[in-house]
């Protein structure tokens, strides 16, 4: 181990110049944590860059909180064949095998004409966009109605036996001798009515039949009551790549799309260089280094020089003020008062302690400037009579 001598130490004093831990880590921790930092952030964008699979509403195949796969396994256990079908042309397909149930959970993307064709019971649950084929005589009011646990208070069997149900979205305003269930607004949740050999049931919610919901109050029993008439049931759901709508102003494709696949690791490496441009201008420039000062300049010298510069200025007021300002802060704790006395008790004090006239120890103290530079030369040599007299004292 080598052994050198500090510059500033004395003699037979020395040191270590080997390193130390602390020396090691004040040398290598800006790698260190820039090395941290380059990790977290690529972690970071694998978790990001992993998108989640997306959820699809009311799929009997959908495990996500938004999707049915819960009450189609329930239909299943009760004999109820389900089958899902993404199109139309499908569903008409499957009608062709003989009677079933058609379960409709999203109208936007659907052919109508298609549908309406189709024969049996129809059940249309959430999604409404145009109800004029696939419910005849069914409106929509303005107003939605906020989702929640109702009563049916109506006379439907299978709104009974079910309870309160969550429900709500679409107010539905019924034609003529259709049944009305679960009030809300000026309409109801729930309109069913018989039409052309088989039964139409409109839902203005689906909620009440996803995972997330089907627990709650009386919601699978009302979905299993509306879809479990002993019939097949085919499952029309929203297609997996649905086509895009010709909505005006729209173009189809959203910022995010316009953006290059190497915009995120763009934005990365500009975090991480602001990061370490921050670290760098930011850091510690180490322990302060005493050092000797070259001269000394003695206590005399400095009062000499300051009354060079008050002399120069003729700023005797100045000089008069530092002057009485110093004999009232060494004598105001040798006569016994606080820091903050005044100015009369401080004269009382001094004129009781040095027997001196109290109205010449006050103009000493507190009087007008002096007007020449014997006056400051006087005015000194009283203030530091007075000093001397209350220390011998």
């Amino acid at each position: 181990m080598s052994v050198a001598t500090r510059p500033e130490a004395g003699p037979g004093e020395s040191y270590s110049t080997s390193p130390t831990a602390r020396s090691a880590w004040r040398s290598s921790r800006m790698i260190v944590l820039l090395g941290v930092l380059v990790v977290l952030v690529a972690v970071v964008g694998v978790l990001i860059g992993r998108d989640p699979a997306p959820a699809r509403p009311l799929d009997p195949d959908d495990t996500s909180l938004a999707g049915s796969k819960a009450l189609a396994e329930l239909l299943r256990d009760r004999g109820v064949t389900v089958d899902r079908v993404d199109s139309a042309e499908a569903a008409a397909a499957k009608a062709a095998t003989g009677d079933r149930l058609l379960l409709i959970t999203d109208t936007m993307y659907v052919d109508e004409f298609a549908l309406a064709r189709i024969p049996g019971d129809r059940l249309i649950v959430g999604g409404l966009v145009d109800l004029s084929l696939l419910a005849p005589g069914v409106r929509e009011d303005a107003i939605s109605a906020r989702t929640r646990s109702r009563e049916p208070e109506c006379g439907l069997p299978a709104a009974t036996a079910a309870g309160s149900a969550y429900l709500g979205g679409a107010t539905l305003l019924g034609a003529s001798g259709s049944t009305g269930c679960y009030p809300a607004g000026e309409g109801h949740a729930l309109v069913t009515f018989p039409y052309g050999g088989g039964v139409i049931t409109v839902v203005g919610d689906g909620g009440f039949m996803t995972n997330q919901r089907l627990a709650e109050d009386g919601n699978a029993a009302l979905a299993l009551n509306l879809i479990g008439t002993g019939k097949p049931v085919t499952w029309l759901v929203r297609p997996d790549d649905p086509p895009a709508l010709d909505l005006p102003g729209e173009s189809g494709r959203s910022m995010y799309d316009l953006m290059p696949d190497s915009i995120r690791w763009a934005v990365y490496m500009s975090i991480i260089a602001v990061a370490a441009a921050a670290f760098w201008r930011g850091r510690r420039l180490g322990p302060v280094v005493a050092e000797r000062l070259p001269v000394i300049v003695r206590a005399s010298e400095t009062v000499e020089g300051r009354g060079r510069l008050y002399r120069a200025r003729r700023a005797r007021d100045r000089a008069a003020d530092s002057l009485r300002a110093g004999t009232i802060d060494r004598l105001t704790p040798r006569l016994g008062l606080a820091s903050g006395a005044g100015g009369h008790e401080i004269v009382a004090a001094l004129a009781a302690r040095t027997g001196q006239d109290a109205h010449q120890v006050g103009a000493a103290l507190y009087g007008p400037p002096p007007g020449d530079d014997a006056g400051l030369v006087k005015l000194a040599g009283y203030l530091d009579f007075i000093e001397r007299q209350v220390n011998e004292r």
